[in-house]
């Protein structure tokens, strides 16, 4: 029996020839990742064990990024759990404010991850560093705390679903469209505990941070992981931002998989999640009108410079809509920097946006942007449960990148057409 990507990756790192969807293995890691928000809990458990020191000080990144810069006394003191430990541990890949970015685009801009890799992460949007073709996915506190200690996991091998990329998106249409669409398509837990891997002739046509933004949000369908077929575009990102080597890894031909979908991408439009599930999707052409009080742009799903240049070239020559707040969050500092060198951060503040430092802020509700009861948000980020930005009254809508932009201007929730673009 033939296996999937993900499923050959996981044999490798088991040590075995071949493994079966439901067989539990025991994997090697290449990299554990917490943020300060579940690594100090993963810390409290990993002092209950019997070891003195993390397996690898190389293969561990911290980075603090949800509640920083320190919003009150209690991120601080996170911090400074998750500050201490990488003192004492000598931890290599440990991001200090100034230095650090929202971590799903940090790692990889570090080269930290590469094709063929197993990574687990506390934080479940883990799973975006399958854009690169490896076996990423979101573990608990404890789960992360055993691989700190001893560079292992179990895992249960998942099933999969095969996404057969075609044609070539339109005008204003992402990777975060796209996503959005399959989505809405099999709903919020139509890939539960399973790989959902894309390939096809489609796939030429999305850039990285395209691909970034889908894999990110797999969990969002209830994934286990997503993960892209490696081409030229992602060995050439590899190449640039990492010095490790890498193992590439395609479907036999004779991979079982659940599901098969073919998603012509020409056909798709610009879509919107509405509240309060990714799964409530409508194109923009049949959103009606949605007024809404603050536009969010950046998040570990949108932040990258791709997504910054769609900002700007909407924003630019054009203000922010009286009664409207548009924040805009790089998702690194190198990224930050490149706005600013590229006239980006320019065009945003003569808009009327804030720009603010890397932090994962409103996406969580945390700070830096958050809801008062009855307000509407339209984000670039990849959850709008009830409560997830504030009040359990308000509401988030989430959209691309150019939507969102577009949005900022109008007032309401629109698509760069509406401005003539």
């Amino acid at each position: 029996m033939g296996m999937t990507m993900t499923q050959k990756i996981l044999a490798k790192h088991a040590g075995l020839d071949s493994v079966v969807a439901g067989q539990l293995i025991e994997a090697n890691l290449d990299l554990v990742l917490g943020n300060d928000v579940t690594a100090p809990v993963a810390i409290k458990e990993m002092e209950k064990m019997d070891v003195d020191c993390v397996f690898c000080k190389d293969k561990i990144a911290l980075v603090p990024d949800h509640f920083t810069p320190n919003k009150d006394i209690k991120s601080a003191e996170l911090y400074k759990c998750v500050k201490d430990f990488a003192e004492e541990n000598e931890i290599t890949n440990y991001f200090e404010t100034g230095r650090v970015g929202i971590e799903h685009a940090l790692l990889p801009e570090k080269g930290l991850v590469v094709a063929g890799d197993v990574v687990i992460g506390a934080d479940s949007h883990t799973c975006t560093y399958g854009a690169l073709g490896a076996f990423s996915t979101g573990v608990g506190s404890t789960d992360m705390a055993a691989g700190m200690a001893t560079g292992q996991a179990w895992f249960k091998v998942p099933s999969a679903i095969k996404f057969n990329l075609t044609g070539k998106p339109a005008k204003w249409v992402s990777g975060k469209d796209i996503i959005l669409h399959i989505i809405g398509m099999i709903g919020v837990d139509g890939a539960l505990y399973r790989s959902m891997e894309f390939m096809g002739d489609g796939v030429q046509y999305l850039s990285m941070d395209d691909r970034f933004a889908m894999t990110n949000m797999a969990i969002e369908a209830g994934g286990k992981n997503g993960i892209f077929i490696v081409d030229d575009l992602t060995r050439e990102y590899m190449k640039e931002h990492s010095t490790k080597e890498f193992t590439e890894y395609s479907p036999d031909e004779d991979a079982v998989y659940d599901e098969e979908y073919t998603i012509d991408l020409s056909e798709l439009k610009p879509t919107v999640a509405f509240p309060h599930l990714p799964e409530n999707t409508k194109t923009i052409d049949n959103v009606g009108d949605v007024k809404i009080d603050q536009v969010v742009i950046g998040s570990c799903t949108n932040g990258r410079i791709e997504d910054m240049r769609i900002a700007a070239k909407i924003l630019e020559g054009r203000e922010v809509k009286k009664g409207v707040r548009c924040i805009i969050f790089p998702a690194t500092q190198a990224i930050y920097l490149q706005c600013i060198e590229e006239g980006l951060a320019s065009i945003f503040i003569k808009a009327g946006c804030a720009v603010s430092t890397p932090t994962c802020g409103p996406c969580l509700g945390g700070h830096m942007g958050i809801l008062a009861k009855g307000e509407r948000a339209i984000a670039t980020t990849n959850r709008n449960f009830v409560g997830r930005m504030g009040d359990p009254k308000s509401e988030v809508y989430l959209a691309s990148p150019a939507v969102a932009a577009a949005s900022a201007v109008t007032g309401k929730i629109s698509g760069p057409e509406e401005l003539g673009l």
